[in-house]
């Protein structure tokens, strides 16, 4: 669904593949410095093209010059020295966001005192690395570009949910709706054909004989008004309930109305006016799986396996109890899909998918990353136990008696013993899977079975 400018960012972690003879891979980025030393920078580069990406640079001293630079290029991150001369306080930082706008930022800092580090949230600044720690700016990069691709498939996504919308606020504008009246108890006095038709009643008397809906007026949080209630203080907020129509499926129903008084102005009834908004649900409920699933496996996509990193690293700091990533790389795909077309590799991912899908529990998560990469989260998993997972994983896939074979590289790693951060899991869980490959290459030339 979500498209970016030029091209999508791939995968966070895609890395050096273990056949003899490739290239390794790199990942492209442009990255505009606003740094007073070269050496820092010039360092900072190292950084990020020894994690294999392949680097655009420009640099600049000023936020003047960052501003005059960024109206004749585009970048992917901005890299800025803080504090500097051009570039000190919460006022400065407000601007630095301004001129860069939706440009991932990143802040060089030394150690900077609590109060700036306040200044630094309230200006929205990405993040900051250390430079006593440039070896950390790669990951962070990496995150930060995941980051602004999930916030521009969000956005695109919810465009569509309220492009939905008012395609169904079109629809509702129709006379055709539900009418209905019934007493303080929530029993129908009168209904409109409309609503008979909603509910799947072909006659009033039938509607009214069934005591469909027992409690309307519970539904709508009202019983009858108070003795002394002006009538304008008796009207009903729009509220959705769920009804069941005659044969027994859902009927997901938008109520609004207002309260009825008889000629000597005691309260009568209450008057109900009833949208069906049970496709509009649907397709909202569409929408959103589409935003967090993949569309060939049905895993989980990449945005729905960083917030359940998210919430499984606030669980484990709260109750202390590990979990466990697995990140799986499927072997050979480019070979697949060269030798016997595409359609047989979307199904060799698949085969992978549904394995992993039939390895979970209920409270895991299974998804793919894109291309060939996939990941298992596995709550309240130690290493021990993740590795047997893993190795069960490998040995169906290899077994599962569809041609041609496959086999997947895995890497494990736990949270919090191998890690401290989101970044710094992945990164772990990468780094094993890596090693994996690395140890089948060398069996595979030295002619053994992997």
């Amino acid at each position: 669904m979500a498209r970016l400018a030029q091209s999508e960012v791939q995968s966070d972690l895609r890395r050096i593949r273990s056949d003899s003879g490739d290239i390794h891979r790199r990942r492209a980025v442009s990255v505009l410095f606003i740094h007073r030393d070269a050496d820092v920078a010039d360092a900072c580069l190292e950084e990020l093209k020894k994690a294999k990406f392949s680097v655009r640079a420009d640099f600049v001293l000023t936020i003047a010059q960052c501003a005059h630079q960024l109206r004749s290029q585009s970048y992917d991150v901005v890299v800025a020295e803080y504090p500097s001369p051009s570039c000190k306080g919460s006022q400065a930082l407000q601007l630095l966001r301004q001129t860069v706008q939706e440009i991932p930022l990143l802040l060089l800092t030394t150690a900077i005192a609590s109060e700036s580090i306040a200044q630094l949230a309230v200006a929205d600044v990405f993040d900051c690395v250390d430079r006593q720690h440039l070896a950390q700016l790669p990951m962070v990069v990496r995150r930060v570009l995941n980051e602004k691709r999930l916030r521009t498939e969000l956005e695109e996504a919810g465009k569509a949910l309220r492009h939905s919308q008012s395609l169904y606020q079109a629809l509702v504008e129709n006379p055709a709706y539900g009418i209905c009246r019934c007493d303080v108890e929530g029993k129908f006095l009168d209904v409109n054909q409309a609503l008979l038709t909603m509910l799947g009643y072909e006659t009033k008397a039938e509607l009214l004989a069934a005591n469909h809906t027992s409690k309307i007026a519970l539904d709508l949080g009202y019983g009858a008004p108070l003795p002394g209630c002006f009538r304008e203080s008796v009207r009903i907020e729009p509220v959705e309930v769920e009804w069941r129509r005659k044969n027994g499926t859902t009927l997901k129903a938008r109520l609004s109305g207002r309260g009825v008084y008889n000629e000597n102005g005691d309260f009568a009834s209450y008057e109900i006016i009833v949208v069906d908004v049970t496709e509009q649900r649907a397709l909202e409920d569409q929408l959103r799986r589409q935003a967090f699933s993949d569309s060939l496996t049905g895993l989980a996509n990449h945005r729905l396996l960083f917030d359940v990193l998210q919430a499984e690293t606030c669980r484990t700091k709260r109750t202390e109890r590990e979990f466990s990533l697995l990140l799986l790389d499927l072997d050979g795909l480019k070979e697949v899909n060269d030798r016997f077309g595409h359609l047989v590799g979307n199904r060799a991912l698949c085969r992978l998918a549904q394995i992993l899908t039939d390895c979970c529990r209920s409270v895991d998560t299974a998804a793919r990353q894109g291309g060939d990469e996939f990941a298992l989260v596995l709550p309240e998993t130690g290493a021990d136990a993740a590795t047997l997972v893993a190795w069960r994983i490998c040995d169906l896939l290899a077994n599962d008696g569809e041609e041609p074979a496959l086999s997947v590289s895995v890497g494990v790693a736990s949270y919090p013993k191998d890690a401290e951060t989101i970044g710094t899991l992945l990164y772990a869980a990468d780094r094993a899977l890596y090693a994996m490959k690395q140890k089948r290459s060398k069996a595979a030339r030295a002619g053994h079975v992997a």
